[in-house]
């Protein structure tokens, strides 16, 4: 078992949800930190069918537990009409429930209330490297995404193969899209493709043949079931013509891999370019979420196609994404343009398969990207965001 980085608090006073994408160890992180929980496992069919029939039931079981126990509740978005019995108790008796589930999107969809406010929210992403820690590849995380039963698993093919069959059954059917399935198989292959890129709904319309109002929409399912997140363009105080649109990432790169039908990805490669700038979006907003720093993350990028992939915060920290032995001049361009436009930038950092760290003469630091995760961790960089 992997030791998760995520902090849930050891005794909670306050009710929580624990959002995530499916498989990425929500269950076994609550059973881990809160053993002598009171658990409801709505993925048992018994279960769902009692708690779906009779909501109220789950009231009358809290009644006999002890004040100081703690209800965990899995799977919460397959019956959204418990949340009125939890609302209930917590604000009546004071009871804590920790509510685990893939997507708060089904809950919304259903009307069904959030709490109001009264539970906060965590959310579980797969894997980062500080977790897999020493036995960390790269070439390994590129190729079967962060997830623990992928990185782990024996055969990750057939494994990620299970894996989008199920999402599609379970997620996509729920959303009452079972008659348009084959369409949205194709849209999520032509999302895969895009995978790193500045998103054009309506390139991504015109390729799907779907209207640009479904096409955003489809995004949407992918943002809410945690598939998915857009990165916006950084535009605090533009001294030139930079893109505005978005960006889009997977959050999950084994999925894209099995959606593009990219086959193995090895070192050197273009695709294993595009794949190490993922790996980077993940392991920085894990450590956004993780550290409960929650900087933002943006890209810049000039009208003339100078880049930097991600910054972060207010323009503190700009980093580069280079899946290559060996950095030159040319990669630090978009860094040092950046540090023209923004002087108050603190630092600039290339992330890179070189062995060791270095700065060049423009204060570019060159960091191999192992010794970038250890520093991401010990918190220097961050601690002003």
């Amino acid at each position: 078992m992997y030791k998760r980085n995520l902090r849930l608090p050891e005794n909670p006073k306050q009710s929580f949800f624990l959002w995530g994408p499916r498989q990425t160890g929500k269950t076994t992180l609550l059973k881990h930190r809160y053993p002598d929980a009171f658990r409801i496992d709505l993925l048992r069919t018994d279960e769902l069918v009692r708690y779906t029939r009779n909501p109220s039931l789950l009231r009358e079981e809290v009644a006999v537990l002890p004040q100081s126990r703690l209800i965990v509740v899995d799977e919460i978005q397959k019956t959204p009409g418990l949340l009125d019995e939890i609302h209930y108790m917590i604000q009546e008796w004071q009871r804590s429930f920790a509510l685990c589930g893939s997507s708060a999107r089904k809950v919304r969809r259903g009307h069904a209330n959030l709490l109001g406010g009264r539970a906060i929210r965590y959310e579980l992403l797969g894997l980062s490297a500080c977790e897999v820690g020493a036995g960390f590849s790269i070439e390994h995380f590129v190729n079967t995404g962060p997830l623990p039963d992928h990185y782990g698993a024996s055969n990750p093919s057939m494994a990620l193969r299970s894996y989008v069959d199920d999402y599609l059954r379970e997620e996509i059917l729920e959303e009452g899209l079972n008659r348009r399935l084959p369409v949205f198989s194709d849209f999520l292959r032509v999302a895969a493709i895009g995978d790193t890129e500045i998103l054009n709904m309506s390139n991504v319309a015109r390729e799907t043949a779907m209207a640009v109002s479904t096409v955003r929409d489809h995004y949407g399912i992918l943002v809410d079931t945690l598939m998915g997140a857009f990165l916006p363009a950084f535009t605090l105080r533009p001294k030139r013509r930079t893109i505005q649109a978005p960006k889009f990432y997977f959050r999950d790169l084994g999925v894209v891999n099995h959606l593009a039908r990219r086959g193995l990805i090895r070192p050197g490669s273009e695709l294993f370019g595009k794949a190490f700038e993922n790996w980077l979006f993940h392991e920085l907003s894990v450590h956004s979420r993780y550290s409960e720093l929650f900087y933002d993350l943006s890209y810049w990028r000039l009208s003339s196609g100078i880049e930097v992939d991600f910054v972060l915060g207010p323009g503190a920290i700009a980093i580069e994404a280079k899946g290559k032995s060996r950095v030159t001049a040319r990669d630090t361009r978009g860094l040092i343009n950046f540090k023209k436009d923004f002087p108050e930038t603190t630092q600039l950092i290339i992330v890179c398969l070189e062995e060791k760290t270095r700065k060049t003469d423009d204060d570019v630091l060159i960091v191999p990207h192992q010794e970038f995760i250890s520093l991401l961790w010990d918190g220097k960089w961050t601690a002003g965001l």
